[in-house]
C-alpha cells in the first residue's frame, strides 16, 4: 500500500533547492520516481517515489508552491531530504511545468485547483 508523505518546508540556497520531510521513510531503497501528478482534492502536486514494492507519494502543498516556482527558475532538480538521506527528484522541473502548463485554463482538474495554480504559477505561465 503506498505511503504518503508531505512537504512543509524547503531551503533554497541560490541554485539549490531542497525540500525537507519530517518523517524518515522506513524504507532504505527509495528512489526518485521520476513522475508528478496532482492532487486537486488537497491542492497539491505529488511526486512518486518507489521502491521493490511499488510507488509512494510526496505531496507538495500550497504552501510550498513559492519554492516550486523557484525551483522551475533553478537549473538543477531540487533534493528531497529526510533524515541523513537527500534524494534528487529527477524529471521534478519538466513534470511540473508540464502539469502547471496543462491545468493552466482547464477546469478538469477543478475550477479551485485551477484557479490556484494559475495564481501561484503566474510568473512562470507568463515567460
Amino acid at each position: 500500500m503506498p505511503i504518503t508523505y508531505n512537504v512543509h518546508s524547503g531551503v533554497q540556497l541560490e541554485n539549490d533547492i531542497r525540500f525537507t520531510l519530517e518523517v524518515t521513510p522506513d524504507k532504505p531503497s527509495i528512489n526518485a520516481g521520476g513522475r508528478m501528478i496532482t492532487d486537486s482534492d488537497s491542492l497539491s502536486f505529488v511526486y512518486l517515489l518507489e521502491d521493490e514494492d511499488g510507488y509512494h507519494y510526496v505531496k507538495f502543498g500550497q504552501d510550498v508552491w513559492p519554492l516550486l516556482v523557484n525551483t522551475l527558475k533553478a537549473e538543477d532538480d531540487p533534493t528531497l531530504q529526510f533524515g541523513n538521506i537527500e534524494l534528487t527528484l529527477k524529471n521534478f522541473k519538466e513534470e511540473l511545468e508540464m502539469l502547471i502548463f496543462n491545468i493552466e485554463g482547464n477546469d478538469n482538474y477543478g475550477v479551485e485547483f485551477s484557479k490556484a495554480v494559475e495564481e501561484a504559477f503566474e510568473e512562470i505561465l507568463k515567460a
